[in-house]
């Protein structure tokens, strides 16, 4: 016999009869027929259903009816997070966007350009822009490069493709139905 036979020399049975197993012996050998039988149809071991944890990572959609801590699909969620998806299932994401170059000019191009500058409308990717004065419209035109990629980083690509900066309107002397042509009037300012 055995060194650990002969400390439990009692309760040692032949080899041809199984032992009787209880409690924890019994479950771990059913642990192992399981592990042999799932070997044995192919699967691996630790396969099976998958924890909530990893499910939500990869996106799918947990069946159980409790939430952890951690987030869930049925959470409350920001109402900007909505409004996005939203408008990206409905197609309207150009039309955001769009609204995001007026709605958010300031923070779009920056407070000192826009204290000087409004934006006037936006047809096919061109942004016409009205400058305070002469002076600003031209600084805005030096700077259009750099205009547009403040457009970009902020409301996407392709939105805004082109600039048309004007100055002030000047005052329009044409007045009634009847005109003469040429410069309109000389001596007026000075």
């Amino acid at each position: 016999m055995t060194e650990q036979s002969e400390q439990h020399g009692a309760e040692a049975q032949p080899p041809g009869d199984a032992p009787e197993l209880r409690g924890v012996d019994l479950a771990r050998r059913a642990l192992e027929e399981a592990r042999a039988a799932a070997r044995a149809s192919g699967k691996s071991v630790g396969q099976g259903r998958a924890s909530p944890k990893r499910s939500l990572r990869t996106g799918a959609r947990r069946r159980s009816g409790w939430s952890g801590p951690g987030p869930d699909a049925r959470d409350p969620q920001p109402l900007f997070k909505l409004a996005g998806a939203l408008a990206k299932n409905r197609g309207w994401s150009t039309k955001v966007a769009e609204g995001m170059v007026f709605g958010q000019w300031p923070m779009v191009v920056g407070e000192d350009i826009a204290a000087h500058a409004n934006p006037v409308s936006l047809t096919d990717g061109v942004l016409s822009i009205a400058a305070e004065s002469t002076a600003w419209a031209t600084q805005l035109r030096m700077l259009q490069s750099q205009i547009l990629a403040k457009i970009a980083t902020a409301v996407g690509n392709g939105v805004v493709t082109k600039l048309k900066i004007t100055g002030p309107a000047a005052p329009s002397w044409r007045k009634g139905e009847r005109h003469v042509r040429g410069r309109g009037p000389r001596d007026t300012y000075g």
